[in-house]
């Protein structure tokens, strides 16, 4: 069942909105607005990885740019017990001269501190990054 739900907004606001729903790919602004409020609400209960309790247990992508030297680290890093590593995938950048490995994981958020803050100070990568998957309590998976 569904129900309508409505609200005001200045014409600014409308406007800047109807631009963001287009940009971003939806197809109908109920959509845009429901996974935005979720995105917010998630991101206020949960925070970002850097204020996440240690203990808390995340699924997420880590993204690492490298040079091929730093690909042992790499190695290193998938077969760590505090890390369990879903998926994985690497890829040569010929315009950046630059490898890119992608991996879907689950962690504390304390294992995933300790292996950006390692993999940031290993010679040869150029930037790490995690991005936390949404927490829903219903959906395809």
């Amino acid at each position: 069942m569904t129900r309508i739900l409505s609200f005001s907004s200045d014409d600014e606001f409308a406007e800047r909105l109807e631009s963001m729903i287009e940009e971003s790919g939806y197809r109908n602004r109920s959509m845009f607005l429901r996974d935005a409020s979720l995105h917010f609400a998630e991101a206020k209960q949960r925070g970002e990885l850097n204020t996440m309790a240690d203990e808390t247990v995340v699924d997420g992508t880590l993204v690492i740019y490298y040079q091929h030297d730093a690909e042992r680290r790499l190695m290193h890093l998938r077969h760590q017990p505090s890390l369990e590593v879903h998926s994985y995938h690497h890829n040569c950048l010929s315009e950046s001269h630059t490898c890119v490995d992608t991996m879907q994981l689950r962690a504390s958020a304390s294992a995933i501190r300790n292996a950006i803050s390692e993999l940031s100070g290993t010679e040869g990568v150029d930037r790490v990054s995690f991005t936390a998957a949404p927490m829903r309590t219903v959906g395809c998976c």
